[in-house]
């Protein structure tokens, strides 16, 4: 491993991979190592749905996932891996007046923002999905430019690319410490030697805070299990990802037939817990056969988990924090870190290459928590 580098990047997620990529490929910065304590895909880049949506209620984060798309769009063509990217859309379901109202206020935004994005009645929602059950939906959007990817090629063609423009990839590496002088950061200790930088992103995801601790700063990311599940593969028939804004529940159907899909469970262990539990599959069958009720009788092939990285406000945590110069976060995404990767690693390459300040991390700023600026996010799933 280089002994010294101009970017140390913290996580070989999605969100580590693109930044470190975006650094090489258009900043000229290829003295740059990406250390992960794990394998590529061993966190919550590997362990989700692959689901890449514009519907969110923010104009922010509308916008930004408009662009991401563009990405995912070209992302094959340009990093020569197939990524099985499809556009089937997302069809979003509400079952009360009040998630009707909030689900309206959204589209409106989007609607603003140039999405095709609609307003659909139970009926209308069964058309998009005739299998789909609307007893108890009062409400549906659907936008057909949502998508879906098989994530772990998404990561490989990151992490290729990036390797190829001359960045290093160390894997099963751990952080141990940092070497500093006051605000300064000179180097990053690791198990396997130290790198001295004086720039370094904090892409940990879930182990986030676990990094920024060491530097004393605290991070108010909580981690929290998600589950998600597989099934025998069927024959094509379901196009969007449907996502229940009343449970969290979502599914959609792989390239390969599969079902796959997962539900908010609140009742989970705290702290970095990865495991499956019996009482998972029986939150999800129950909300899937309720939606969906043709799915009954389907086998569960693959069960897994990861974690989100969950923020007070539902927001994430971006930029460079104060008191301590040059340390980047890139953390707190919920569970939409991997669909914003793509547009993330862009702006925050540039960010750190240039020294400019962008507007919109100044929203997303650590300390908009001690200065009381909290912000909303009303479409959340899971």
């Amino acid at each position: 491993m280089q002994s010294r580098a101009d970017v140390v990047v913290i996580g070989a997620g999605i969100m580590g991979l693109a930044i470190a990529y975006n650094l090489a490929k258009t900043h000229g910065l290829t003295n740059v190592i990406v250390l992960d304590r794990s394998y590529l895909c061993g966190g919550a880049s590997g362990r989700n749905g692959g689901g890449v949506r514009a519907q969110f209620s923010s104009e922010e984060n509308i916008r930004l996932m408009q662009e991401s798309i563009r990405i995912c769009r070209d992302f094959a063509s340009q990093m020569k891996i197939n990524v099985w990217f499809r556009q089937g859309g997302y069809l979003f379901l509400v079952r009360s007046e009040k998630g009707r109202a909030t689900l309206e206020k959204s589209v409106r935004v989007q609607n603003d923002c140039g999405l095709a994005t609609r307003m659909l009645t139970p009926k209308e929602a069964q058309k998009v999905v005739p299998q789909l059950s609307i007893d108890g939906v009062v409400a549906a959007s659907f936008n057909p430019d949502d998508g879906v990817v098989f994530p772990w090629p998404f990561v490989w063609g990151y992490a290729q690319g990036a390797e190829k423009l001359g960045v290093q990839i160390a894997t099963f590496t751990t952080v141990t410490g940092f070497r500093t002088a006051g605000s300064k950061i000179l180097g990053v200790l690791t198990d396997r030697g130290e790198i001295k930088t004086n720039r370094v992103v904090n892409a940990a995801g879930a182990w986030s805070p676990e990094i920024a601790q060491m530097l004393g700063v605290h991070l108010p990311n909580k981690p929290h299990r998600h589950e998600i599940c597989s099934t025998e593969p069927l024959k094509p028939w379901l196009q969007p990802l449907v996502a229940d804004l009343s449970n969290g529940l979502y599914f959609s159907q792989s390239m390969r037939g599969e079902i796959v899909g997962g539900v908010s469970n609140e009742d989970v262990p705290h702290g970095l817990d990865m495991n499956s539990s019996h009482k998972f599959l029986a939150i999800y069958s129950k909300a899937l056969m309720r939606a969906c009720p043709i799915l009954g009788g389907l086998k569960v092939l693959r069960q897994w988990a990861g974690c989100y990285d969950l923020t007070p406000d539902a927001n994430p945590i971006v930029g460079e924090v104060d008191g301590v110069d040059g340390f980047y976060q890139a953390s707190g995404f919920m569970g939409h870190g991997f669909m914003m990767a793509p547009v993330m690693g862009r702006i925050l390459a540039e960010n750190i290459a240039r020294g400019t300040q962008t507007p919109m991390f100044d929203r997303w700023n650590l300390r908009r928590f001690k200065e009381g600026r909290l912000l909303s996010e009303a479409m959340i799933i899971g």
